[in-house]
């Protein structure tokens, strides 16, 4: 099965970047609820976060490994193509109460989202199982990836719940924009479950000391948890030097870039290099 949520995740992206096309060639607006935006990011993210969540999972003694698995994928189908849908409709796709059609749409993305937190949650506490066979710095990275994963949920379940409350209220569009506030504290937390293994992960190969890639896991660690307090109160306070839209898209590229070149580095390192760098 786990070819098959690879290339679950692989088609997402480019579902994703499909649409980074379509607002290109449309000329759509960028930010805003209507936004071809969101399938693009939507799309790229979420196929991200099931590779991410299907590679790490080799370093969890996980129960139900394809179930829980299959369920985080699934879901994140069903959340890229209702998001989806509704950009090709015209109408905004989370908190759209305004037809019967629209309201089934985004109570399933509000389900849709509360079911991946589940997920999360079980795989965060497998992370957390004793596993004597696995390094300590690897441990450590996949145990600190997904609690910063676990906190991406969190600041995404806070989003729904604030924007279903304004929505109650009457106040859609204040619901969009209390919401979209909290976008980039969600997606600088959102890749780390990637980030880090995957820098553990590179160390594992090039670096003979655990003791070292202890302390370099560790230093990365505090300063991942220390940039993204900063993102996730400047957000709170709702102070942004671009739109939250645009800051949540480079915080995401640029966690989630240093991790494919973390993984493309460990992969592509002549092995005479590895040999030489571990002083074999």
């Amino acid at each position: 099965m786990t070819r098959l949520w690879y290339l679950i995740g692989l088609l997402l992206i480019v579902s994703g970047l499909v649409h980074l096309g379509v607002l290109v060639v449309d000329g759509g607006p960028w930010d805003g609820p209507v936004s071809f935006r969101k399938p693009f990011t939507f799309g790229v993210s979420f196929g991200l976060s099931v590779l991410s969540l299907t590679w790490v999972a080799q370093f969890v003694r996980l129960r139900r490994r394809d179930l829980l698995l299959g369920v985080f994928a699934m879901a994140s189908v069903v959340e890229v193509a209702l998001i989806t849908v509704q950009a090709w409709r015209g109408v905004p796709s989370h908190f759209n109460m305004s037809t019967s059609v629209d309201a089934l749409i985004a109570r399933t993305l509000a389900a849709g989202g509360f079911a991946l937190i589940a997920v999360v949650v079980l795989m965060t506490l497998s992370a957390f199982r004793r596993d004597p066979a696995a390094p300590t710095s690897m441990r450590l990275a996949v145990q600190a990836g997904f609690g910063t994963f676990l906190a991406a949920m969190a600041f995404g379940g806070i989003m729904i719940a604030r924007g279903v409350v304004e929505v109650m209220a009457g106040s859609q569009q204040l619901a969009y924009t209390v919401a979209g506030s909290l976008k980039p504290a969600h997606a600088i937390l959102m890749h780390g479950v990637l980030l880090l293994p995957a820098l553990a992960w590179l160390l594992s190969r090039t670096q003979p000391s655990e003791q070292i890639r202890l302390r370099v896991v560790r230093l990365a660690i505090w300063i991942y948890i220390t940039v993204s307090a900063i993102v996730s109160g400047l957000a709170l306070f709702g102070i942004t030097v671009v739109s939250p839209s645009t800051a949540s898209v480079l915080c995401a590229g640029a966690i989630s870039g240093l991790a494919i070149g973390a993984l493309t580095l460990g992969t592509l390192l002549p092995r005479t290099q590895r040999h030489s760098l571990t002083g074999s």
